[in-house]
């Protein structure tokens, strides 16, 4: 992978960076990473903004732009698009909603397949994990105080996702269903609200 893809590949994973630290990572000169982030912005990938710190000059804080973001796949979004379109000219609000459920009710039953060895919610979440990671969410787990943080970094479905909300009711909506009603899903952050990456609160019901 080109030093651009593993600085991009960082980025969109973690958030922003700053170049010394960059640097560390890939064991490159600090010098080195700043030329590099130099010419990607140059070609629009990356912004900075500088973070005032206790002592010493501002820190220099690397992020993806829109085009950044737009360097990861987002599965056919056109196609997906127009796809919803003429579903929906054709078949109305109601066919759409049926081909959304459709979708909803095959994902469900694969990830139902996939878990049913795993007995604790961990186990289930590490799996659904592993499993939005092979699908292009670029997914992690993170373990909480009270529970876990199921994070994706990417939404391969984010145009569609736009085009049809319901898209995204529908991913929250299987989670919810394979997990178990014992436990609760709460979306904090959301890609389609501008924010850098989804994430899914999951935790014990009270």
């Amino acid at each position: 992978m080109k030093t651009v893809d593993k600085i991009l590949q960082r980025i969109k994973r973690e958030g922003a960076v700053s170049a010394r630290q960059l640097a560390d990572e890939m064991g490159m000169t600090t010098m080195g990473i700043r030329q590099h982030l130099q010419a990607m912005e140059d070609d629009g990938l990356v912004d900075f903004s500088d973070i005032r710190v206790k002592v010493g000059r501002p820190t220099r804080h690397w992020s993806l732009t829109a085009e950044g973001h737009r360097r990861f796949a987002d599965s056919h979004g056109d196609l997906a698009v127009s796809v919803i379109d003429s579903v929906q000219t054709l078949f109305g609000d109601e066919g759409l909603e049926k081909v959304i459920q459709q979708r909803q009710e095959k994902t469900l039953q694969h990830y139902r397949d996939m878990l049913k060895d795993c007995h604790n919610l961990k186990a289930k979440l590490e799996t659904l994990a592993y499993l939005r990671e092979k699908e292009g969410y670029m997914a992690e787990l993170q373990e909480t105080d009270d529970g876990f943080l199921l994070i994706e970094n990417h939404c391969p479905i984010c145009q569609a996702a736009k085009r049809c909300p319901s898209l995204c009711n529908s991913e929250k909506q299987i989670f919810t269903t394979v997990l178990g009603n014992e436990y609760s899903v709460t979306r904090e952050e959301h890609i389609i609200q501008g924010q850098r990456r989804c994430t899914y609160k999951v935790r014990a019901r009270e």
